[in-house]
Order: structure tokens, then C-alpha cells, then sequence
């Protein structure tokens, strides 16, 4: 069974892949998400950060992904697109969010809607960027995992 913050995040991708083939108002995106069936079960707060705060912040939010990128973020699938703008905006935004939740999250959305290897090239992606914008909570979680044995 899915978390309303799941359901909310799956929300949230399909309204920004919407916009990055659209560029739509975000408004009429938000009001097409609004009839679909499963939304009443979303964290709703939630999803209208992550679909508003990541259509504003697209265009920034790519160029800051860029550099952790193989190619230009134009060229990337629409899917992970959105999954890394999605992902890096939680980063950002969303210090509550531990930052291995936001990467897990993020792949679980490519596995379930991008192609076959996608969710390994989004925690690639993710895992670098986390470590620039979360460089403290990165560090203690790397440091406290290398002291326990497997």
C-alpha cells in the first residue's frame, strides 16, 4: 500500500513531466491532477510543494543538476528529468526529508515509470547532487556507515 507522501511524489512527476513537454500553466496541470482517481489519497501539502516548487524551479534546478549529468538535461527522458528536478527541489527544500529518503523515493518513481536502467543513472545523479546540497547530513551518514561491519 502506497503513502500518501508516494502518492503524492507520483502526483507530483506525472504534472511535471505534463509541464516539461507542455509548459503549461501550472495551474491547469494542478486542476487536471485534481480529477484524477487516487488523488484524494495524497498528501496533498506535500504535493502541491513538489509540483509547484519544481515547476518554478525547473529551469535552476537543472542547471545545478548539470554538472552531475552525462549530457544536457534537455536530452535526458522526460521521466527522469522530472524525477531528478523532483528529487534535487526535496533536497533543497525539504530538510526534513532525510536525504537517503528523497534518493530512495526518487528511484522507486523511475522504477516505476521511467525506463529500464533510469533509476540507476537518477541515484547516480542524486547520490552527487545530495552530497553539494547536504554536505553535512552526507558526510555523517558515510562516516557512521564506515565503522559498522556488514
Amino acid at each position: 500500500m502506497k503513502s500518501a507522501r508516494r502518492r503524492a511524489r507520483e502526483f507530483a512527476l506525472q504534472g511535471l513531466y505534463q509541464w516539461l513537454l507542455s509548459r503549461d500553466h501550472a495551474g491547469e496541470i494542478d486542476a487536471h491532477l485534481r480529477t484524477t482517481p487516487g488523488y484524494d489519497k495524497a498528501d496533498r501539502a506535500h504535493l502541491d510543494a513538489l509540483l509547484h516548487g519544481s515547476i518554478r524551479e525547473a529551469d535552476a534546478l537543472s542547471q545545478q543538476l548539470q554538472p552531475y549529468l552525462d549530457r544536457p538535461a534537455a536530452e535526458l527522458s522526460p521521466v527522469e528529468h522530472a524525477v531528478l528536478v523532483i528529487g534535487a527541489y526535496e533536497l533543497i527544500h525539504h530538510l526534513d526529508i532525510p536525504y537517503r529518503v528523497v534518493i530512495n523515493e526518487a528511484v522507486e518513481l523511475a522504477k516505476t515509470f521511467g525506463g529500464v536502467e533510469g533509476f540507476r543513472y537518477v541515484n547516480g545523479v542524486l547520490d552527487k547532487f545530495s552530497a553539494e546540497v547536504r554536505p553535512d547530513e552526507v558526510a555523517a551518514n558515510r562516516n557512521g556507515s564506515r565503522g559498522k561491519s556488514a
